[in-house]
């Protein structure tokens, strides 16, 4: 089943998801005091700014002899302007620091957001996704909703306001100065939206150059050492300048966009027309010289808004075009539906398989089909079988990694379906062959499942128990040495240890132990069989492995082929009557004939990953 839903529910404000415009206002107004300080803020600093050229229109009057005595006139508007140029600088602070206030936390909300929504998808959308893709939006176009927020819809709120207000005080001097102003007002909305039609194509291929680009950045870094070994640099190099020169385009073209905008050269048009209408009613005897001042002051004032929209309006698209692939992320599909009242106890082990058939890819050939089994609390439970039969795709459906497409998964009588998934997999753990370290100090890395609650002293027993003490107290700063991103500064063999400590220190139900020491050497292993001999007692565990020494742990084999099952019983049991498990043991793994001189029967060929 498909929904909109993420896996998990976190508690949190609720936004408009229906459109990226919807988006962004149910992010700002959740601020409405910085929301009223910026519209309030710009709206009076705007209209104390418009009462100058009326004032100076005064003065030119007042000089002229229009108006009383000049002295007495001239210092009642030199005190009107003082004060007006003094609370117009208050208003323009207020509103500049609430538009930056909004802007950041638009920022950090948005982010908050999609970080919170990728945790929720599903391991099938992750699957799909391009890191590096992800991370640009992650990064750059939430970086650009604050850009859009400010300098962006700051100034053209201001350049909005200089272009309105100004009218009403034309109004107020003579509504006959009206006709070029509003002429020109109307064809500026025009051109606008002309030139937004073409901006949001342009705006929306930038965007995504800069996803591939990014895309191709990541792929190169993580493939670094594969790069190198096969000596491909010069061919990656053309690739990403091949993708370089695509986003460069992209700019180009945003460029061609607004060096086609029309309204720059519409004003100096409106400006001669403005003054030739404005001397014509001088020299009627309609307004004085200084309401010919004041006017085109006003008229100066229009020029604001037509330069500002050249370039904020661009930004306001990139915005908009940013807010859309964000939301693309967080309303994606999630195909692990999570129930709001799911079950939630304690695991006591038992797992059954009814009749499941499982396909990554919706109509796809189906990675598990009719799988049907029985595993007891407490039993150990070897699944066997050759490279590609399916087992690690078993092992993901328990903790509901993956949903099944037909039948049901029970633990403990419960479909993991109907389960609350914090409380069944945080007893559930794994230990895979590509083990997963994040660049942080080695206990934070052992203590990671916990939610770092464990202390030092229990970090330090599971690291004696996974045998990856003596190793850690080699390292300069031992459990406190930061490693490098996924682990790359140790080992294979220190890194499954590691994970094997974490699954220690976990305490789980069900344990999953996928070739978890397939990069140990015999001597280690030994160690760690004992240690994990220990922590197997009354949990149910899953092993996959290719080591009869390890196999000799289970109270049950699974036998699959081609993700069905083909039998399932004892190690006795199975070498008597399969011929395929005879057959996937026919070739032997030196390590256990030396380790295993004493126990009957062959060893089974060593394999990747199910």
């Amino acid at each position: 089943m498909t929904i909109s839903s993420s896996e998990f529910s976190v508690s949190g404000p609720r936004y408009d998801r229906r459109g990226p415009v919807r988006w962004l206002w149910s992010h700002l107004r959740r601020h409405p005091l910085h929301l009223l300080g910026f519209l309030g803020g710009s709206l009076a600093m705007v209209v104390f700014n418009a009462m100058v050229p009326q004032l100076t229109g005064d003065a030119f009057d007042a000089v002229l002899g229009a108006r009383g005595e000049p002295m007495d006139a001239l210092g009642l508007i030199s005190l009107a302007l003082l004060a007006i140029v003094l609370a117009r600088g208050l208003f323009d602070i207020v509103a500049r620091m609430s538009s930056e206030v909004l802007a950041k936390r638009l920022e950090r909300d948005a982010r908050d957001e999609l970080y919170v929504s990728l945790l929720g998808k599903s391991q099938t959308f992750h699957n799909r996704q391009r890191v590096g893709d992800l991370m640009a939006r992650a990064a750059n176009d939430i970086r650009q909703l604050s850009i859009m927020m400010t300098p962006g819809i700051d100034l053209i709120v201001d350049s909005g306001l200089t272009g309105l207000v100004p009218l009403f005080f034309i109004a107020a001097l003579d509504p006959r100065l009206l006709l070029v102003p509003g002429i020109f007002a109307v064809v500026f909305v025009v051109a606008l939206r002309h030139y937004m039609r073409r901006l949001n194509p342009v705006a929306t291929r930038m965007r995504e150059e800069f996803g591939d680009l990014n895309a191709g950045l990541s792929q190169a870094v993580r493939g670094i050492e594969v790069i190198k070994v096969t000596a491909q640099e010069a061919q990656e190099r053309l690739r990403f300048r091949a993708n370089a020169r695509r986003y460069r385009d992209s700019f180009v073209r945003n460029g061609l966009v607004q060096a086609r905008y029309l309204p720059t050269l519409l004003y100096a048009v409106a400006m001669a027309g403005a003054l030739w209408h404005a001397l014509h009613l001088h020299a009627t005897g309609g307004i004085t010289i200084g309401e010919v001042v004041a006017f085109m002051g006003l008229m100066g004032m229009l020029g604001f808004p037509t330069q500002m929209s050249i370039f904020t309006f661009s930004l306001v698209q990139i915005g908009i075009v940013s807010s859309r692939r964000i939301l693309s992320i967080i309303t994606s599909e999630s195909e692990i539906e999570q129930r709001a009242d799911g079950h939630a106890a304690p695991i006591s082990g038992e797992i059954v398989f009814e009749d499941v058939t499982f396909a990554y890819d919706e109509g796809g050939e189906p990675a598990l089909r009719g799988v049907t089994f029985t595993v007891r609390p407490g039993e150990t439970v070897a699944i066997v079988g050759e490279t590609g039969s399916g087992k690690s795709t078993l092992t993901k459906l328990v903790p509901r990694i993956y949903d099944v497409t037909s039948g049901r998964i029970l633990v403990d009588g419960v479909d993991v379906r109907d389960w609350d998934l914090d409380s069944l997999r945080s007893q559930i753990s794994t230990i895979e062959q590509d083990i997963v370290l994040f660049s942080r100090s080695v206990a934070e890395n052992i203590a990671f499942s916990t939610g770092q609650r464990a202390d030092r002293e229990a970090v330090v027993r599971a690291a004696r128990d996974a045998q990856a003490d003596e190793f850690i107290g080699e390292l300069e700063d031992g459990y406190d040495t930061v490693i490098g991103e996924r682990g790359v500064t140790l080992s294979g063999g220190q890194r499954q240890r590691l994970a094997i400590a974490r699954a220690f220190l976990t305490d789980p139900a069900i344990l999953v132990l996928d070739d978890s020491t397939s990069a140990i050497d015999s001597a280690t292993e030994d160690k760690i069989q004992q240690a994990i001999g220990r922590i197997l007692e009354g949990r149910t565990t899953l092993l996959i492995t290719h080591r009869l020494s390890q196999i000799r742990w289970a109270d049950k084999v699974l036998l699959l082929r081609r993700g069905q099952v083909v039998d399932f019983g004892t190690h006795d049991e199975l070498i008597r009557r399969s011929r395929l498990y005879r057959r996937v043991f026919a070739h032997y793994d030196e390590a256990d004939v030396h380790a295993d001189v004493h126990t009957e029967g062959p060893v089974m060929a060593s394999e990747q990953q199910g």
